[in-house]
């Protein structure tokens, strides 16, 4: 008997497309099977759906609408009517004492006169377009996420496929030699290595069915989705999306929405500053005061016109100014600081993803090329007689190694590709 049948199946293993590696051989049955495939585009849109801080930062929405509403009245405070019903007896000499009905009614209206209003409603737009912003990036984090855990779950597929295909591969390389073995073709050195690589394979297909099944749990709580309820996985490994120059991810960063929002919120701040700074300025109220007081037969009519102006001597709000001074400083700092990160991250995303496309050129190739050439090189000898057992699974070993390798290589290409283009804010488009 010749080991061909190792060689050539690992040859096939090697050519095998990344599409048709979804299956999760030996693993439990999935209640989900016969529902439809989940892609990207659809993790997505579940993603978006029941995430629980996205969730939370749109129903914040409510309270900053409500606080842009107030802002946008013609004044700040209410006006005041105030009513009043006075019954007086006056004493009379000789005669009984005389009863009267006094009434008055009052208005008054407290005017800001430093700007106030519209520096409240320059602080409720930015707070406003923070959320936003925030908004944004919280959904292009999750986005991010997502696809990183989809691609995961993706890979893990196929590894499932390539361990399984090993696992059978050699089981019978084992069984193959061990019947040499026993007709004296082979040593006992030969049948043991043979033992070894299959309880070596069984193994390796053991750990990625956990880990397969571990980043399924995870991608189904990033959906909020019971793990029975989640399809199978499709996607492409294979594209590598050709990267941007530096440059063009240095410019979009800047306006990526986490610092549009740490901006917003400097913005915001600035202008709570000032409204605090405004507030040292008295408010003026204004009053109309009417009423009728005096005996029945000769009522008088009264008319009388406030003005009342805090005197802003002792208590000139330097607590408030000093606390939104504090809050201004730190935003300033907060945005610049992550300004810089920004960027720092983006070159280093963007170095490490040119380095792993070129990484995964190479094993597409020449390296899988090259011991696809080794399978068919090692077959012919081992025909001949020109080398042993163990030669050729070392050159099998080497083929599933590099097969490795490569699904290794796409997975980290497209998790730091979905980092990048997050930290560049070019994920939502």
């Amino acid at each position: 008997m010749r080991l061909t049948t190792l060689a050539l199946a690992t040859a096939f293993t090697l050519g095998m497309p990344c599409a048709n590696a979804f299956a999760q051989s030996d693993l439990p049955p999935n209640p989900a099977s016969t529902l439809a495939a989940l892609n990207l585009q659809r993790a997505w849109q579940l993603a978006q759906d029941a995430n629980p801080v996205l969730r939370s930062k749109l129903a914040q929405r409510a309270a900053v609408q409500g606080a842009q509403d107030e802002a946008a009245g013609l004044l700040f405070n209410n006006p005041i009517l105030a009513l009043e019903r006075t019954r007086r007896t006056v004493p009379a000499d000789g005669s009984p004492n005389e009863s009267r009905q006094e009434w008055g009614a009052g208005l008054s209206q407290t005017f800001e006169i430093a700007g106030q209003q519209g520096l409240r409603r320059a602080s409720a737009r930015s707070a406003a377009e923070a959320l936003d912003a925030d908004i944004a990036d919280t959904r292009g984090q999750l986005m991010s996420s997502v696809a990183q855990q989809l691609f995961r779950v993706l890979v893990l597929q196929q590894r499932v496929d390539l361990e399984t295909e090993a696992l059978r591969l050699f089981s019978a390389t084992a069984t193959a030699i061990e019947k040499r073995r026993a007709a004296g073709e082979d040593t006992r050195l030969d049948a043991n290595v043979a033992v070894v690589e299959s309880e070596r394979a069984r193994n390796q297909l053991s750990q990625v069915q956990e880990q397969l099944m571990d980043a399924r749990g995870e991608l189904a709580a990033s959906l909020q989705i019971p793990l029975s309820a989640l399809p199978t996985v499709e996607g492409d490994l294979t594209a590598l999306t050709p990267t941007p120059p530096l440059a063009e991810f240095l410019d979009r960063s800047a306006l990526q929405p986490r610092l549009r929002a740490l901006a917003a919120r400097e913005q915001s701040q600035r202008a709570k500053l000032r409204l605090e700074q405004a507030s040292r300025w008295p408010d003026v109220t204004v009053g109309l005061n009417v009423g009728h007081e005096g005996p029945e037969a000769a009522r008088e009519r009264l008319t009388t016109v406030t003005l009342s102006l805090p005197l802003p001597m002792f208590r000139r709000n330097a607590a408030a100014i000093g606390q939104a001074t504090a809050e201004l400083t730190q935003a300033e700092i907060d945005h610049q600081a992550a300004r810089q990160a920004s960027q720092n991250q983006v070159q280093a995303l963007w170095r490490k993803l040119s380095s792993l496309e070129a990484r995964v050129q190479r094993l597409q190739q020449t390296v899988l090329p090259t011991l696809t050439d080794n399978l068919r090189l090692s077959e012919k000898s081992q025909r001949a007689g020109q080398i042993g057992v163990l030669d050729v699974i070392v050159v099998n070993r080497q083929a599933l190694d590099a097969r490795r390798d490569l699904l290794d290589a796409l997975s980290e290409y497209h998790t730091t590709r979905f980092a990048l283009q997050a930290a560049a804010g070019t994920n939502q488009e």
